[in-house]
């Protein structure tokens, strides 16, 4: 059999035969390629992984550990990592637990490929019940195969149901010696609380935007990608602390630039705006220029920008500029533009301004992520900021309604608004301020007693407050500014507060009305019937009735009404006018009883 050559070109017959090419590897994503190995690659958890190296050093190593954290932080991966690390035994075979795997021994890379026998790794988002459970935990009393010792990696804890949970508590409290569980959870709420009380807690916090730039420039480099600064500040901006998240973007970013990546390709390919232009669309509005803005809005959506993300974007710019307001050292770490952009709006914008626009934001958005149209929605919510950051806040609006002027600083210059110059504020500074505007609403006369207080109800229309002062409640003490009383059964349960609201609203004092267990006054109703009585009995025994009796035996007494400052009585024959009437003061007054009761 002839050796194959390349490009000999014999002459006897034979054929150059080419050597078969090495197959292709798989592409490995970025994320599992670059996945941290050891403590000393895991990027963003200082605090946690000194807490492990220091556990692990002194032999104080916990039988369960409770990972937890957002997606895409390092919970599996730490978990794999603490899993070589307890199970190394270093490259001559004689080591022990270490901080630092060798990477190098059996079970280091057994765990690595995910093939280790002794490290079994489960998914409570398939595997929920408690048949699974059992299963885990018959094999737990099984020593290791050839690992030091036998680490259960259960990622998603939080989905296991509640008896298998159940199942899990007295082995967890109480596993073997060659035993570690390792859980994972992006909802720690929904763990129990025996549980968790069985467990070493460890919060993988966030990875900062700056460490994510550090760890994207550098994978980069790796790569041999160039990217821009800007681009990997937008990746890792977007990456909201995840690093898995980053590194897919990342990776789609290279993909999507061809080996060279800018920010007007990630700003493309994850839909986001050009930050000049949110910048701009910011100014447009809080300056109330509601043209402007539905202009630069439809320029930026018909570039490819989700609404969503611009009014996100706007509420990240609302929440940046307030900050620099509060601390404008906040600042140094952007871009020059944008630093000198933002600390000028910081300066012309009240504090009021931006919460406000904060609050009208948001709102904005929830409504843009739940309507047909996310682009209408959009609109109107920056319409509706555009007119209110131009009108005067209230406490301006009132000063400028007493003073006929605009409101001034210490140094005599008017005070910034939120409508970024001019507007509604300075409008109501130079019209004239008529003097019914600039005087204070004329409040009702505060009533002295109890019957002028319920007389003020029925002037002002409150009939059903009327009928329960004037059947349910028997007054103990009454006086301008505090009202005292017992109430029936039938009275409103909320009578004393009403009375109190009511009352001060009206006369312009604070009133307080109270429930009390006194006696009390008999009730206004009962009061009138009582003085009728009196009224009736004291008519019955003038002489002028009673010689009517006499008279004319068999009339009687039908009724005793007022008639100006006299008393007419009305018999059964009809009003006698023959003789004059007694005088009034010989009838108890009536005057303290409102008129409609009678």
């Amino acid at each position: 059999m002839a050796k194959a050559s390349k490009g000999t070109g014999a002459d006897d017959g034979t054929k150059d035969v080419a050597a078969p090419a090495a197959p292709a590897l798989p592409y490995r994503v970025l994320a599992r390629k670059y996945r941290p190995v050891d403590f000393t690659t895991l990027v963003g958890q200082e605090a946690m992984v000194r807490t492990l190296r220091n556990a692990i050093a002194t032999g104080r190593i916990a039988h369960a550990f409770m990972l937890t954290g957002v997606r895409g932080v390092g919970k599996t991966t730490t978990a794999r990592i603490i899993a070589r690390a307890l199970n190394c035994v270093g490259a001559d075979g004689k080591g022990g637990p270490t901080v630092d795997p060798c990477g190098v021994c059996d079970n280091c890379t057994a765990i690595t490929e995910d093939r280790h026998v002794d490290v079994i790794e489960m998914d409570a988002a398939s595997r929920t019940g408690i048949d699974d459970v059992r299963e885990l935990i018959e094999g737990v009393r099984y020593r290791p195969v050839s690992a030091r010792y036998k680490v259960y990696i259960i990622d998603e804890v939080h989905m296991l149901s509640e008896k298998a949970f159940n199942a899990l508590l007295k082995t967890l409290e109480e596993p073997p010696p060659h035993v570690k569980f390792l859980f994972a959870t992006t909802e720690i709420r929904k763990v129990p609380v025996t549980v968790l009380s069985r467990c070493q807690r460890f919060d993988l916090k966030r990875v900062p935007q700056e460490t994510l730039v550090q760890h994207f420039s550098h994978i980069a480099q790796e790569e041999k990608v160039e990217i821009s600064p800007e681009a990997l500040t937008l990746l890792a901006r977007a990456a909201d602390g995840s690093v898995r998240d980053g590194l897919s973007m990342l990776d789609q970013a290279i993909a999507h630039g061809g080996g060279v990546v800018d920010a007007a390709q990630v700003r493309d390919m994850l839909g986001l705006a050009d930050r000049s232009r949110v910048l701009e669309l910011f100014e447009k509005t809080m300056r109330g220029d509601a043209p402007a803005v539905l202009a630069a809005l439809a320029e930026m959506h018909d570039a490819g920008a989700d609404p969503v993300v611009v009014l996100q974007d706007l509420l990240e710019f609302t929440h940046w500029v307030t900050r620099l307001k509060i601390a404008p050292e906040a600042a140094a770490a952007s871009a020059d533009s944008e630093r000198t952009q933002g600390l000028a709006m910081a300066g012309k914008l009240s504090m009021a301004s931006l919460t406000r626009a904060w609050t009208l934001l948001l709102k904005g958005l929830q409504e843009t992520l739940a309507a047909p149209s996310p682009q209408r929605a959009a609109e109107m919510a920056l319409i509706r900021l555009c007119y209110v950051a131009d009108l005067p806040s209230p406490s301006d609006a009132i000063k400028v309604l007493q003073n006929g002027a605009a409101t001034t600083n210490g140094a005599g210059a008017p005070a910034p608004r939120g409508g970024g110059g001019g507007g509604a504020a300075a409008r109501l500074a130079t019209q004239p301020v008529t003097a019914v505007a600039a005087q204070p609403a004329q409040a009702t006369p505060a009533p002295r007693n109890f019957t002028e207080v319920v007389a003020l109800f029925e002037s002002k229309r409150e009939a059903r407050l009327v009928h329960s002062l004037m059947h349910y409640v028997h007054e103990v003490r009454c006086e301008p500014g505090v009202i005292e009383f017992r109430p029936t059964q039938k009275a409103p349960t909320d009578l004393a507060a009403r009375l109190g609201e009511l009352l001060t609203q009206w006369t312009g004092r604070r009133w307080l009305a109270s429930v009390s267990n006194a006696q009390g006054k008999p009730t206004l109703v009962d009061q009138k019937a009582s003085k009728a009585d009196d009224l009736r009995t004291s008519a019955e025994n003038n002489a002028v009735v009673q010689a009517i009796f006499k008279t004319f035996p068999g009339a009687k007494l039908d009724a005793v009404r007022r008639k100006g400052d006299q008393t007419s009585l009305v018999a059964g024959l009809g009003e006698f006018v023959g003789e004059e009437p007694p005088p009034a003061e010989e009838y108890p007054a009536d005057d303290d009883i409102p008129e409609s009761e009678f």
